[in-house]
């Protein structure tokens, strides 16, 4: 008697390989979304970071104006001329994740100078940024002021603080 030897696999075979791969992607797939928030925070408060230090810039550049009023002010369009409403200090598509834009590495941002006690410089800022989709692309906000403390709120939330004392209320990094 000879025997039929057929080749290959049979279907179950083939659904519990796919069954197996289902299951070790779904144990993966949180990890790798709160590694790839992780990521989004971490480049978010960096980001806060240079536009705190393009604010200082501005103030520097421009005292008779103090600190930037808005965000856009602290950029500008390569080839960049600096000027009061594009210093060139902080990179375009930074100075464009203002609300509303699709923000950078999933973070909006603001930041506005404001005169203190009527005056008509702008002697302070406030500089926040907040995740485009709260829990998907972050959960923390941050924030700073000209007291330079950076400081986290752990949301969720996707409007970024825009007065000083909303700021001091997050807590210190």
């Amino acid at each position: 008697m000879s025997g039929t030897k057929k080749e290959g696999f049979s279907l179950i075979e083939l659904l519990i390989v796919v069954a197996i791969i289902l299951i070790i992607a779904a144990i993966a797939m949180p990890n790798f979304m709160r590694a790839r928030m992780a990521a989004n925070e971490s480049s978010a408060a960096a980001s806060v970071r240079d536009i705190k230090t393009g604010e200082m810039l501005y103030y520097n550049a421009y005292p008779d104006i103090g600190y930037a009023k808005q965000l856009s002010d602290l950029g500008g369009t390569e080839p960049c001329v600096a000027s009061t409403t594009s210093a060139c200090v902080v990179s375009d598509p930074l100075s464009n994740a203002a609300p509303g834009s699709s923000g950078k590495s999933g973070y909006v941002f603001n930041a506005i100078g404001s005169p203190g006690n009527g005056g008509t410089i702008n002697d302070t800022f406030v500089i926040g940024s907040a995740p485009v989709n709260p829990n998907v692309t972050g959960t923390r906000l941050f924030c700073t002021t000209n007291d330079n403390a950076m400081r986290a709120d752990p949301g969720p939330g996707s409007t970024p603080v825009t007065t000083v004392s909303a700021c001091i209320n997050y807590a210190p990094l």
